[in-house]
């Protein structure tokens, strides 16, 4: 991706015509769940465990605010939580993986809970055509009714890939530092936050019921975090006032302020 020098202007011109899909009228329907995962600790590389390989789930299982009721995290210091209680990585993740390494790793294997299906002519979702502070509902109504209280999930941050994925990659092959590689990308998927505890299965339709900062896709925040560059502070400012963004994120697009 570029890492060139930019403004809010540009990062508003320059976002892919399909991104703007999404921002219509809402509740849009946009997606709907392909396979829901969860995961068990058992033991992994360098004497550790690990619930990174996520098998599907079959039934619903209930999600509050810890996420999946069904999962586990084995390092709750860096996994899991509030602000991390549920994890979607897009399967083009495991397309562009696969090409760069000449690998057949599948869906499922790096951590993600979620995975989704577009619909309806619609992009799929990754890291161009969501963005921070996004709300979706999962349920076979457009809208929470007084009978039906769907589940509902906001995005909060992107995932920051960590040596687990080199691992359970490299428990099938030698490659480089695939986690590296996709931290550069802005690949790595995002985490949300439980906006409302409900239950969520496999096969149920996705809907955007809330979209409060369309400028800030999951790939221009990664633009921006691994830039070298510095950036006027009118730039940056927009995204330091989201205040859904998880802290660690605006600590380090603080840094990118240019001073005068």
């Amino acid at each position: 991706m570029s890492l060139e020098p930019i403004n809010i202007a540009t990062l508003t011109s320059s976002t892919p015509k399909n991104v703007a899909d999404f921002n219509q009228t809402l509740p849009l329907h946009i997606a709907n769940l392909s396979c829901v995962r969860a995961g068990k600790s058992m033991p992994f590389t360098r004497e550790q465990l690990s619930a990174i390989d996520k098998a599907p789930i079959k039934a619903p299982v209930a999600v509050n605010f810890m996420g999946l009721t069904t999962d586990e995290q084995a390092d709750r210091k860096h996994h899991g939580g509030p602000l991390k209680a549920v994890h979607q990585l897009a399967p083009a993740t495991y397309e562009k993986i696969n090409a760069e390494f000449s690998l057949k790793v599948r869906v499922g294997t790096l951590g993600e809970n979620l995975t989704t299906e577009a619909v309806n002519d619609l992009p799929e979702m990754t890291e161009s055509t969501v963005c921070i502070g996004d709300v979706f509902e999962y349920g076979n109504t457009a809208t929470s009714t007084n009978d039906v209280d769907n589940l509902q999930l906001r995005i909060v941050q992107p995932r920051r890939p960590c040596y687990k994925i080199n691992d359970q990659i490299g428990q099938f092959t030698k490659v480089p530092n695939i986690a590296a590689w996709i931290s550069k990308q802005g690949i790595a998927g995002w985490y949300f936050k439980v906006v409302r505890d409900g239950m969520i299965s496999a096969d149920l339709p996705v809907y955007l019921i809330e979209r409060p900062y369309p400028f800030a896709t999951l790939e221009k925040l990664w633009q921006l975090s691994n830039s070298k560059e510095k950036y006027d502070a009118d730039v940056i400012e927009p995204w330091l006032a989201i205040e859904c963004l998880e802290d660690s994120w605006k600590k380090v697009l603080a840094k990118k302020i240019r001073k005068n």
